[in-house]
């Protein structure tokens, strides 16, 4: 899950001293309107691998305050699939192992639509003062059933020293991407653009962004309309096919998730890279051939900036929650302005907070706050869909088809239309 990617881990700020301290972020009391039984108590949550290690003190000064409502953190795998499986296996069981679900915001409609997860109170958590775009992805059917814990929007990482030499800047068009990739890169023994094109949920990402700021959509009507049988998604199919038909895009990056497209920019092989903004750590880290070498800039698009998708996760109660007060108090809490600092410098994640986003001492710290800001705010959720996993599976087959050359892209919208079409009619 790669929310729970990045690279650094700052010191506690501070012990929470009273029960319910204003100043500690934790709420004292809460009217709960969500899941029936249970008040407050003991809780669980569940979560992808925190492997940076900045969750465990949060819940710490949790814990310390209200000994009578602890938390237990219990750590999924990291691969996506996997954590989705065991949380999809204990909500399916009815057993109420967790109660407050840490879920990718495209698992939002799924878990709704399959009853696994309470509603909320929308008048309960501050939602106008995140960034607007994070706020849908906790929707399903207009109804409020997540809270955004943080965000994530896919960014252009450039070798800012090959551009500066040859006088040129970042490109804000597929046009001008295409031809430095094309040009520059091969002056400097660079590949010249990478994403994560595995097929796996990266894939899908990539795919959905192309088709994104082309001007098209995948599905439509939350799920119910399949949307993608258009020419801005052969245009953005198409591009990504060129990239690997035409060789600025490496054949190898046919096998990339975002581990390896990291590692591969970092290590000074690349000239372009799409990932989430974690990447900006381990590229300026000691070990890295690129560091202070590089900026990042919002995914260019056809005639102008792109649109991104929305990544992070969102904070869920399942509707079998043992203490269901608690488990919102607990996201309150998670989601509280002094809280998502400490997510952002302790764990080098997006928060979902929009005034944090414009302090001075964070943009100075972390200089890419700008750029994703703007990436956030011009973003787009992944396809809405009660059934995003058969969804999400077609996409990645029929794109990795298309960008190694096994279909066309006019061919291969068509194979994707009617995949997506037998997705959503099957009851």
């Amino acid at each position: 899950m790669r929310w729970m990617r990045a690279a650094g881990r700052g010191l506690l700020v501070a012990a929470l001293l009273l029960v319910g301290s204003v100043a500690s972020g934790v709420p004292a009391e809460v009217s709960w309107g969500g899941a029936g039984a249970g008040g407050r108590g003991p809780l669980t949550l569940a979560t992808a691998g925190d492997l940076t290690g900045y969750l465990g003190p949060l819940l710490d000064d949790w814990n310390a305050a209200r000994p009578a409502e602890r938390v237990t953190l219990v750590e999924l795998p990291d691969s996506a699939d996997e954590t989705r499986s065991q949380m999809i296996t204990d909500l399916r069981s009815g057993g109420g192992r967790f109660d407050v679900l840490n879920i990718d915001v495209a698992w939002t409609s799924e878990f709704a639509a399959a009853g696994w997860i309470a509603p909320l109170e929308r008048a309960r958590f501050p939602l106008g003062s995140f960034l607007p775009p994070v706020v849908d992805t906790a929707t399903y059917e207009g109804r409020l059933y997540a809270v955004p814990y943080v965000t994530n929007a896919g960014m252009l990482f450039y070798r800012k020293d090959v551009l500066e030499r040859a006088g040129e800047r970042p490109p804000r068009t597929w046009a001008e991407l295409e031809r430095q990739a094309r040009t520059l890169a091969p002056k400097h023994g660079l590949g010249g653009y990478a994403g994560q094109f595995l097929p796996y949920e990266g894939l899908t990402v990539n795919a959905a962004e192309a088709v994104y700021s082309a001007g098209g959509a995948v599905l439509g009507d939350e799920g119910q309309r399949v949307a993608v049988d258009s020419a801005a998604a052969r245009t953005g199919l198409g591009f990504l096919a060129r990239g690997v038909r035409d060789g600025w895009i490496p054949r190898e990056a046919l096998s990339y998730k975002e581990e390896e497209s990291r590692q591969a920019f970092q290590d000074g092989r690349l000239l372009f890279l799409r990932n989430w903004p974690y990447a900006w750590a381990g590229a300026s880290g000691s070990g890295s051939k690129v560091a202070g070498r590089f900026g990042a800039v919002p995914l260019p698009g056809p005639d102008g900036p792109g649109t991104s998708v929305l990544g992070g996760s969102n904070l869920a109660v399942s509707s079998k929650a043992r203490h269901a007060r608690s488990a919102s108090d607990l996201i309150a809490y998670l989601t509280s302005e002094a809280v998502q600092r400490r997510v952002l410098t302790e764990g080098a994640l997006p928060p979902v907070r929009a005034e944090l986003y414009g302090d001075p001492a964070l943009v100075r710290r972390f200089p890419y706050l700008p750029a994703l800001r703007a990436a956030v705010l011009a973003a787009e959720p992944r396809p809405k869909s009660a059934r995003y996993e058969q969804v999400s599976l077609a996409v990645q087959a029929v794109v990795h088809d298309v960008m190694a050359q096994h279909q066309s892209p006019e061919a291969g919208v068509r194979r994707l239309a009617a995949e997506l079409d037998a997705v959503t009619r099957r009851r």
